[in-house]
């Protein structure tokens, strides 16, 4: 049986199909049409609260494996990342003190 990116119909694979379509779609719709699916999905998804639960779970434990997090290495890279341009933090902070 043939794989369906091989199958060819009317001359053409099933994975060209499906990027023409997607290319078509594009132009007719614009990336605001993308931003808007992606939010809603993103709003569907979120809802799931037993879901989203599973994610961070799931994500935990595979950062929780990296040897570079375990030694303190990602937060002092962070900090030294951060810790030369006072600037934006002070504006993160002014921001955060109006909610």
């Amino acid at each position: 049986m043939a794989k369906d990116s091989d199958d060819k119909r009317g001359g053409m694979t099933v994975q060209e199909a499906g990027r023409k379509g997607g290319e078509t779609t594009s132009e007719r719709h614009g990336p605001e049409f993308y931003s808007e699916i992606g939010r809603k999905g993103g709003e569907t998804v979120s809802q799931d609260r037993e879901h989203m639960s599973e994610i961070g779970r799931k994500g935990g434990e595979a950062r929780s494996d990296d040897r570079d997090i375990k030694s303190g290495d990602t937060g002092r890279k962070g900090g030294e990342s951060t810790g030369r341009n006072r600037e934006p933090m002070s504006e993160i902070g002014r921001k955060g003190g109006r909610r």
